[in-house]
């Protein structure tokens, strides 16, 4: 892909981006949302981080992976384990990331 083109691609994502977004913000103050609308779009995040989490996690390679050579699964388990326990972020992330490594070292030696 020369420079040109990688310019235009960016350009073009910029463009939609920005177009699709920016009326909605814009014109935000003057819309009113009801309370119903509110408290259903308060679900729309872990909506879309489950949508992108799951099927990283039981599809790691395609195919439905339920077992335990699967990695992702125990770094699942004990980031949500320590998101429960009320941990700070970065303890859930750390967790998760020892977890998976473990889980991938002892399952590849």
């Amino acid at each position: 892909m020369s420079n040109t083109e990688l310019i235009t691609l960016i350009v073009g994502m910029f463009a939609v981006t920005f177009g699709v977004r920016y009326p909605l913000l814009a014109f935000s103050r003057r819309l009113q949302l009801s309370g119903t609308v509110l408290r259903l779009l308060a679900y729309v995040p872990p909506a879309v981080l489950s949508a992108i989490i799951f099927p990283m996690v039981l599809q790691p390679n395609g195919e439905l992976e339920l077992n335990a050579g699967n990695p992702y699964l125990y770094a699942a388990v004990v980031a949500v384990a320590t998101a429960a326990l009320r941990a700070p972020l970065v303890a859930v992330i750390l967790g998760g990331m020892t977890a998976f490594y473990a889980a991938r070292f002892i399952i590849l030696a």
